[in-house]
């Protein structure tokens, strides 16, 4: 099977961690903005803020996994 061959770039399981990765990033982020606006009553801003820094974090670190693997 071509899931089994090692060095053949990203495989079934590793796409499903990359989606993990993607989804927990933004999750995090929103749960830690809405953590802090009910803390200090500031409503949408840093759940906003917490929504944008997942995105990013998760496009490095899905960036960072794909670019490793298709060295590797």
């Amino acid at each position: 099977m071509a899931d089994d061959v090692p060095g053949q770039g990203l495989r079934g399981r590793d796409l499903i961690g990359l989606g993990g990765l993607l989804a927990g990033a933004v999750i995090g982020g929103l749960v830690i903005g809405l953590v802090i606006d009910d803390r200090a009553g500031t409503e949408p801003v840093f759940t906003l803020i917490g929504v944008f820094s997942g995105i990013v974090a998760g496009g490095v670190g899905f960036w960072v996994r794909v670019r490793s693997a298709l060295r590797g």
